[in-house]
């Protein structure tokens, strides 16, 4: 049997799985991108621009004038989805050495079938580790936004919270 025809059959037995959890994972990490660059978007009108090249007046208004449930719902959405996708990322390289031990389980029972079964082993593993590093360094630059989203909404609540401070 040859190579390609190997990973072909391995395809159709539990590295399905793996290409399953490979799609749910590019799904959260749309949405979570999606949420994240839409809460950035926001904060970047409110919180940087405006306090640079408006009066302190104007920026108070600006504030005064946003809604920030809208900000917190954004933060939660992106966050929730990031959440489901890191911990999905980091389950690929368990995907892999599980494949692996079902490959290779069945070799005790029948020590003919042992290439085969080796060769599924491998595979499983092979996708499994090459689904963790893809998701894994894009889960490096949602992070880092996220991080960033997430000290922006608090900057923004907090002078929210100043400004109604003063005003009373």
């Amino acid at each position: 049997m040859s190579f390609w025809q190997v990973i072909g059959k391995n395809l159709w037995g539990f590295d399905l799985i793996i290409f399953f959890t490979a799609i749910l994972n590019g799904v959260c990490y749309y949405f979570a991108r999606l949420y994240t660059d839409q809460l950035h978007k926001k904060l970047n009108l409110v919180v940087f621009l405006p306090s640079h090249k408006q009066r302190p007046e104007a920026l108070a208004k600006a504030i005064k004038d946003m809604d920030e449930g809208s900000f917190v719902a954004l933060r939660k959405k992106s966050e929730g989805f990031y959440s489901v996708f890191s911990n999905l990322t980091a389950i690929f390289p368990l995907l892999g050495i599980l494949g692996t031990v079902v490959s290779l389980l069945p070799m005790v029972a029948a020590l003919s079938d042992m290439q085969q079964n080796f060769f599924a082993a491998l595979t499983s593993t092979f996708w499994g580790l090459v689904f963790a590093i893809i998701f894994k360094l894009l889960d490096g630059f949602l992070a880092a936004k996220l991080e960033d989203n997430d000290k922006n909404v608090t900057l923004l609540l907090e002078r929210q919270k100043l400004l109604e401070d003063q005003k009373a």
